[in-house]
């Protein structure tokens, strides 16, 4: 999308630059053959990706029957994925093979060394992703610091859903929401971040919306930020668990406005939990906040079921399988890989997200500044920082 923010270089430098080469570097591991009879591989989703991916996942082992020979599916929140694998590898009894996840399970398991780091160990079964990926994607990539594959990306938000028969004029910038939601209390809300895409990219955006010194820096440089969300919090009942809440709640005129982004904003309303009248807003110095979801292998899983992980996620790459992704709009495109049109999805894809598609999402995509998620550390930072001094002070 745009160029990467100066305090990004580092990392894009460092981590990802290994990505760049597809992670051939002479410490590269030995590749695992593949087995010699088919595996039973075992999914847990923590991020929502299944709504987008798993139909490529069972089209891969009806195709390689000679590799796989069942997919078990299960899913769990994000928060709970890391000690789940931490107690699990510490038992030497790992039952999850692959793992699929937003950037906050992505970062907790980069945070407690829970991964392979399958680009940098086993980057020649994969393509040389810098090449394949669009730019956005590729920069989500560099967050993964080689220990999991980028599958989707989205321009992300923050964005602001409201009902246009309960708010006829929708605040402007953050003032006026600030005062909306004093004037309305309990009409506004958003769920927890680390547990949410919208809430995540919310957190992330304000910092941009109310011209904090150091965007990229919740330690130092978000003082107007946190201030903002304790006064903010004062008029908010509570904080959903995850987005499906708040868009439950919307839909049924429990709230008034809420947190969204570009997929959760197109999905609900072509499921029918939310109508399809429902309008979106974007505040004053709006900035996108991009989002992505990562494939990652945890540490433990044995060679025949890695490499069998390694070919599929090859083919999770492909443009066939990317362009399935567009899905109902879940992940809004959707793609990582570049030259994917919507022309290329399903049919029924094709109908649902050409005809909800909201006309300003091109020119937004197009003309808004993008930044990139807060790396792992800074990340864990900001979501420990919320859950203390927002979350548990919700009401007051």
């Amino acid at each position: 999308m745009r160029s990467i923010p100066t305090t990004r270089r580092a990392l894009m430098g460092g981590a990802a630059g290994l990505a760049a080469l597809g992670g051939r570097s002479a410490s590269a591991a030995a590749l695992p053959a593949l087995p010699a009879s088919p595996v039973a591989l075992s999914v847990m989703d923590v991020g929502g990706d299944l709504q987008l991916t798993q139909a490529v996942i069972n089209a891969y082992a009806k195709a390689n029957p000679r590799l796989v020979s069942g997919v078990a599916f299960s899913q769990a929140p994000a928060p709970e994925l890391a000690g789940k694998l931490k107690a699990q590898q510490a038992a030497g009894r790992v039952d999850i093979d692959l793992v699929l996840t937003g950037v906050g399970g992505m970062s907790a398991g980069v945070a407690q060394d829970l991964w392979i780091p399958v680009v940098s160990d086993y980057g020649a079964a994969l393509p040389n992703l810098e090449d394949i990926y669009l730019p956005g994607a590729w920069k989500m990539q560099g967050l993964a610091q080689n220990q999991g594959v980028c599958d989707v990306f989205s321009p992300a938000g923050p964005l602001l859903e409201y009902m246009p028969d309960a708010v006829k004029q929708p605040p402007k910038n953050t003032q006026e929401l600030l005062d909306w939601t004093r004037a309305h209390p309990k009409r506004f809300f958003y769920a927890n971040p680390a547990n949410s895409g919208p809430g995540a990219t919310f957190l992330m955006g304000l910092p941009y919306l109310l011209k904090d010194k150091a965007p990229m820096d919740p330690a130092n440089g978000w003082d107007n930020t946190w201030s903002y969300l304790v006064e903010l919090g004062k008029n908010i009942e509570y904080y959903p668990t995850g987005t499906a809440a708040t868009m439950k709640e919307l839909g049924q005129g429990s709230r008034d406005i809420i947190a969204t982004q570009l997929g959760w904003d197109l999905n609900p309303r072509i499921l029918g939990v939310v109508p399809k009248e429902a309008e979106i807003i974007v505040l004053e110095g709006f900035h996108w906040v991009t989002d992505a979801h990562y494939w990652a292998i945890p540490k433990g899983v044995s060679n025949d079921k890695l490499a069998v992980l390694l070919d599929l996620i090859k083919y999770m790459l492909s443009k066939p399988a990317q362009a399935m992704t567009y899905d109902k709009g879940y992940f809004y495109p959707g793609p990582a890989v570049k030259d994917v049109p919507l022309s290329m999805a399903p049919e029924e894809s094709q109908r649902l997200v050409g005809e909800y598609t909201r006309p300003n999402y091109a020119k937004l995509i197009a003309e808004v500044p993008v930044e990139v998620t807060l790396d792992a550390d800074k990340l864990l930072y900001a979501y420990d920082r919320w859950n203390q001094q927002v979350g548990a002070r919700v009401g007051r």
